[in-house]
């Protein structure tokens, strides 16, 4: 009899931790990514790009990055799927008294945390940019990047969940997370895109999620900066991760 146990999704979750934490490469990738993207691509559009938001063109990416951050931790955390299955370990979890719900939650956690954990160090940067986050704006941000983190991971587990090879992971990822960044306002405000391409942004978590960080970080709010009412971030974000968690659980419980 097959059943959900908690203990089962800790040890997924510690297994994915110690996994990221003993590649040392990828961990310094992870960490030098966002910093190459924060201070020399937002140097080099500072004169490119007017964000009329009250702030620097830098201050302005620095949401921005966050989401990025966690969009391509996310989605590469669920790279985990399809190699576990590519290498057998998949299969060995398959057989084992453990529902399969237990798998995806276990994924989901791990997944998400990571996100957060990777996204939360660069606020670091923030007061050398001369943005001040208080203790309430700290908190602020972790619980909104757990939603993006969730509801971007979610969506790489159910895309995931149809694949078996780590190739065709990679092109289909790449092919999903770069429209995600650029279509995110991520480095340049959304509303200065043409109408017949903003139209895809209302689809898009990571635009929501990006606007909610803007809300929080920059200056007056993000009033000047945010194209959509922070309860609206929060509702789209929170029914996006809702809805593919439910998805990926259905599909990994189908799969054979």
């Amino acid at each position: 009899m097959r059943y959900f146990q908690a203990k089962a999704v800790y040890v997924i979750f510690q297994r994915e931790f110690k996994r990221f934490f003993r590649q040392k490469g990828r961990l310094v990738v992870t960490m030098a990514r966002p910093l190459i993207w924060l201070f020399i691509v937002g140097s080099g559009f500072t004169r490119l790009v007017d964000t009329s938001a009250g702030a620097s063109y830098i201050q302005f990416i620095l949401p921005g990055i966050v989401g990025m951050t966690i969009l391509f931790s996310s989605i590469f955390s669920t790279m985990s799927v399809v190699w576990d299955r590519e290498f057998g370990f998949l299969r060995e979890m398959l057989v084992s008294p453990i529902s399969r719900i237990t798998i995806v939650a276990g994924k989901l956690l791990s997944g998400t945390i990571l996100s957060v954990f990777q996204g939360a160090a660069l606020l670091v940067v923030a007061p050398f940019l001369g943005l001040k986050v208080g203790v309430g704006g700290f908190f602020a941000m972790i619980a909104f990047m757990l939603l993006v983190s969730l509801s971007i991971t979610s969506l790489g587990l159910f895309v995931a969940s149809f694949l078996s090879s780590l190739e065709g992971f990679n092109v289909i990822m790449n092919f999903i997370i770069l429209p995600m960044f650029f279509l995110s306002g991520a480095l340049y405000p959304v509303r200065s895109l043409p109408a017949a391409i903003r139209v895809f942004t209302v689809v898009n978590p990571l635009c929501f999620g990006v606007d909610a960080f803007k809300h929080m970080l920059l200056p007056h709010g993000g009033r000047l900066a945010a194209e959509f009412p922070l309860a609206l971030d929060i509702f789209f974000v929170s029914f996006f991760a809702i809805v593919f968690s439910i998805l990926a659980a259905v599909v990994f419980e189908r799969k054979k």
